[in-house]
């Protein structure tokens, strides 16, 4: 790993092709998993506030689900996640944000933002989306999760030449500020330079 200020990196960002491809995956990681997506503690009023914005764009079960129990759960003392409806035709753990258009999983928040309706963004879990933030107090450590769904991900960014740290460059700045994102992408240089296998002497 390699530190950039409070924040530990893993290694796995520094030979990463990724380009979502939505026609390949069809948004299963909005769909898929035993919880929605994590929360932060701000982030829970705001998914309240922008809910009556974009509940038109829901599906029935997914209104029926906030109607029960709120957009939001804690899943653990501290830890909150979006609701998710019952596994069915829309996949398991779907989370109740998600919209759908032509058989693809979108994100009912960031379109609203798109379309000038609301201000308020996607949860920074999902934005960030394979990368994965563990908070330790004052320290920070960055994972990428790989998962088989993301293949096509990988295949299309040696495709397009997309490195991960580059497709995120919104996410990471919009988490850790763009000075931030300036000196990730020289330690990301620098630490590839340690990692290169050294040449052979003449």
């Amino acid at each position: 790993m390699f530190a950039v200020d409070h924040v530990l990196v893993s290694d796995d960002l520094l030979d990463a092709p990724f380009a979502c491809d939505l026609g390949a995956c069809r948004g299963g990681c909005c769909v898929q998993g035993e919880a929605g997506a994590p929360l932060e503690d701000d982030e829970c009023t705001a998914m309240e506030a922008v809910y009556p914005v974009v509940a038109h764009m829901l599906t029935p079960e997914a209104r029926r689900v906030v109607a029960r129990g709120g957009v939001w759960e804690e899943t653990a003392p501290g830890h909150f996640n979006t609701a998710c409806v019952p596994a069915g035709k829309h996949g398991s753990g779907a989370c109740v944000f998600v919209t759908h258009e032509r058989g693809i999983a979108l994100c009912s928040i960031e379109k609203a933002q798109r379309m000038g309706r609301t201000d308020i963004e996607k949860p920074i879990s999902c934005a960030l989306y394979p990368l994965r933030i563990q908070n330790y107090g004052d320290l920070d450590v960055v994972n990428y999760e790989r998962i088989s769904l993301c293949d096509p991900a990988r295949t299309c960014g040696v495709r397009m030449g997309i490195d991960l740290s580059d497709f995120l460059a919104g996410p990471l700045t919009r988490r850790y500020g763009s000075d931030w994102y300036a000196r990730f992408r020289e330690a990301i240089s620098a630490r590839r330079k340690d990692l290169a296998p050294a040449s052979p002497q003449p």
